[in-house]
């Protein structure tokens, strides 16, 4: 039997580590920096260019911003099978808590389309789990 790949998205997992940056954070002025490192895994068997991205990036006291754009960290990187591509950004927060989610939207060689969510994380300062 063949192995066919006709769902790319399905093949794609999206790993993520975050981490509270306290010389860079100010709690008393309400500013908390955190990083967070993504791995985008190829699993499935055609090349894709990760085109765009948008986040929804959601705080303690419920507020909402959305963020979208071309590529990540400045590059539109092409993600071979089997390959994985890993990269590290930032994200601020006026609370001590909040949350990340989105998508990314993909271009395979053969010039078919689709997204793959990346699914929420949290950012949490340490002064929350006191």
């Amino acid at each position: 039997m063949l192995e066919t790949d006709l769902d790319p998205m399905a093949k794609f997992e999206i790993i993520v580590r975050t981490k509270y940056i306290e010389s860079e954070s100010n709690p008393e002025s309400s500013y908390y920096f955190f990083s967070y490192k993504i791995q985008i895994r190829n699993q499935s068997l055609k090349s894709a260019q990760l085109i765009s991205r948008h986040w929804i990036i959601s705080d303690a006291q419920g507020r909402i911003e959305e963020v979208k754009g071309p590529g990540v960290v400045g590059l539109q990187p092409k993600i071979k099978p089997k390959e994985v591509f890993e990269y590290e950004s930032s994200c601020p927060l006026t609370t001590s808590s909040g949350s990340m989610k989105g998508f990314y939207n993909f271009l395979t060689e053969d010039g078919e389309e689709f997204s793959v969510e990346i699914p929420e994380f949290f950012l949490i300062s340490p002064s929350c789990l006191h």
